[in-house]
């Protein structure tokens, strides 16, 4: 029984997901998989299962009957894996813009320095992007910026999606509570770790937009965040 597991949502990710799944259980270090297919058209979870009867002991599928967003796919998640008795628990992309080597580091960040989130950051010291239009970094770092001003959440990265929380930080906070489906959602978890007074730290990777499939980002996802923070200044979680 491995001591880690790796949530992957997926939609549409027929592209990539068999190639994901392969890197992730190519290490020394065993992690586990579950990925939360929201009814995926392209043949995702089809895909899934067949690879289970490859990995029977290490990979999970989570099926949901509709795309009903980020947030509630990690919620559906973050249950699963509780239930399971992980002890670290990961979020992370399907399509390779979050390097599955850095899984890695945030394991070890964790572990190491005895925090109960490590952040994959574009923003920290050394942190990278790869292969964005300008104006999208712009736009992503500035979000960040406008976050931090209203939270005072000291974390350069506040939308980042590439995470480690430990069992004790999601046992702490209340995402239940979490209205927020898109990125927001993930803004509010890293509000929730650090309103518990939970260690926190933020590990440089190199983020890469993806290369295969399609971005799940809409003006409706940008909205929810940007209105959303104030919202967060007034929960308990």
């Amino acid at each position: 029984m491995s001591d880690s597991i790796v949530i992957i949502p997926t939609y549409n990710e027929i592209e990539n997901i068999e190639r994901v799944i392969r890197k992730v259980f190519s290490y020394e270090k065993e992690f586990h998989l579950l990925i939360v297919d929201d009814n995926s058209p392209d043949g995702t979870a089809k895909k899934v299962k067949k690879l289970q009867q490859e990995f029977p002991t290490r990979l999970f599928l989570l099926q949901r009957p509709e795309k009903n967003g980020l947030g509630t796919a990690y919620k559906a998640g973050f249950d699963w894996c509780l239930k399971a008795s992980y002890d670290y628990i990961f979020e992370m992309d399907a399509d390779f813009s979050h390097n599955p080597d850095d899984l890695i580091l945030l394991y070890e960040a964790c572990l190491k320095e005895g925090v109960h989130l490590s952040i994959g950051s574009r923003y920290c010291n050394g942190g990278k992007i790869k292969n964005w239009p300008l104006m999208r970094i712009l736009m992503s770092y500035f979000a960040s910026i406008y976050v931090r001003m209203i939270l005072w959440i000291g974390i350069k990265d506040t939308t980042a999606g590439f995470k480690c929380y430990t069992r004790e930080a999601l046992q702490k906070v209340n995402y239940d509570i979490i209205p927020f489906k898109g990125y927001a959602f993930q803004i509010c978890m890293k509000y929730g770790v650090r309103q518990h007074k939970l260690g926190i730290v933020e590990v440089p990777i190199t983020f890469i937009d993806r290369q295969r499939g399609t971005s799940k980002m809409s003006s409706g996802i940008f909205k929810e965040a940007f209105f959303g923070v104030w919202k967060m200044k007034k929960m308990k979680l």
